[in-house]
């Protein structure tokens, strides 16, 4: 076992005489080694350096040592070591952990539920696919540091989105999330059990103190990617002059953000749906932007904030939003598309991906979300299968 090399005084970078110098074969590899790492000759009498040499020689050793870790340090994300998805337990990466390492794409599920459905499963898969060097992170409101989870059996999509490594689930703890932005004040008073639609104004709020704090991208829970998104400071148009919520990104502590948050306080009326949400975002841009209809393809650009074409993630507007579980003779390519967003909202007949359907949905499982698309496969397969005891 190799001994610590101390620094104390001129010349005592060796290792003790007894242990360097001392003939024999069992302890001249030490010696070699220390000459090695360090350049230094194996003797007991160094002649003396200057104090200047000696401090110049010390910083040297504390650059290598940084540069060194650094590397290391890359290697490990490269690897893919930080982007391992694991349970929640003191000694595992926290959420400010995992969001200071930047560039994250956030999902938030304000519900209590604690199983995905497979849209949810999808969106989150497909991110994942697509931003393989970046961490892809599910906050559920339902979850908390005490819940236990049996990640093998109870909760099949738990299982399923751990097995990709850049992939985190976390509680969401909203009174955290609010801490230094001027949404914790509205949060301590208003009463969510009085609110109306108070899982979506929950979820507003949520992501936009997430953008602002750490930065990143967010995602409804029923948004497919199909490829990366170029540009960093965005919003995603719904349609010519109006701004989805949905989709977004922004680098941490943007100002735009900042004032969205001071305008959800000041304008917030929970009983208009909408109101904190993609009104919000629309009124809040149009204070900066003369906002003009889309012509083809474009994207319109207005303060160092990019306003995205319909056409990157609403190709198909809310009112067809049924076109995506019917069979289509020839599918859509959606070359000038980025993600694509489901409108889950306006699913209230709670239509489903069913395997063998040929809808477009499906074919966008089976391209973007393979695995949860196998996983649904397996699902119908058990359904379909009668219990033993049912055969005579």
């Amino acid at each position: 076992m190799l001994q610590t090399v101390w620094v104390s005084s001129a010349g005592s970078w060796a290792l003790p005489e007894s242990d360097c110098c001392r003939q024999g074969k069992k302890r001249s590899w030490k010696c070699r080694l220390v000459r090695t790492i360090i350049q230094h000759p194996c003797r007991r009498h160094a002649p003396k350096r200057s104090r200047k040499a000696r401090m110049l020689r010390k910083i040297q050793i504390c650059l290598c040592f940084c540069f060194v870790s650094g590397i290391l340090y890359e290697i490990s994300l490269l690897s893919g070591c930080v982007f391992s998805y694991l349970p929640m337990a003191q000694q595992y990466l926290t959420p400010e952990q995992v969001l200071n390492l930047g560039k994250s794409i956030i999902f938030l599920e304000t519900t209590e539920r604690l199983e995905p459905p497979p849209l949810v499963s999808c969106s989150v898969e497909s991110a994942a696919r697509i931003y393989q060097d970046r961490p892809i992170i599910l906050f559920m409101r339902g979850l908390t540091n005490e819940t236990a989870l049996d990640f093998n059996t109870s909760y099949a999509a738990f299982s399923l989105l751990s097995s990709m490594k850049n992939v985190f689930i976390f509680p969401l703890q909203m009174e955290t999330v609010f801490q230094e932005t001027p949404l914790l004040q509205w949060y301590n008073q208003v009463v969510p059990e009085q609110e109306k639609n108070w899982v979506h104004v929950s979820s507003d709020a949520s992501r936009l103190a997430l953008i602002w704090k750490y930065g990143g991208i967010y995602m409804d829970t029923d948004v497919i990617s199909i490829r990366p998104i170029p540009q960093q400071s965005f919003l995603a148009a719904q349609k010519s002059r109006f701004s989805s919520n949905g989709i977004f990104g922004f680098p941490a502590r943007h100002k735009f953000i900042w004032d969205c948050m001071e305008n959800f306080v000041l304008k917030y009326n929970g009983n208009i749906w909408g109101n904190q949400g993609p009104f919000l975002m629309t009124r809040m841009l149009k204070t900066l932007c003369n906002l003009t209809d889309f012509q083809g393809t474009e994207d319109h650009s207005c303060q160092n904030i990019s306003f995205l074409n319909p056409q990157r993630f609403y190709p198909i507007p809310y009112p067809a939003w049924g076109r995506y579980y019917q069979v289509w003779d020839k599918s859509p390519n959606f070359n000038h598309s980025y993600a694509l967003h489901l409108w889950n909202f306006m699913n209230r007949n709670r239509k489903v991906v069913v395997a063998g359907s040929n809808t477009l949905a499906e074919k966008l499982y089976k391209t973007y979300c393979p695995t949860t698309y196998e996983d649904l496969i397996q699902n119908a397969k058990h359904r379909h299968v009668p219990d033993s005891e049912d055969i005579e």
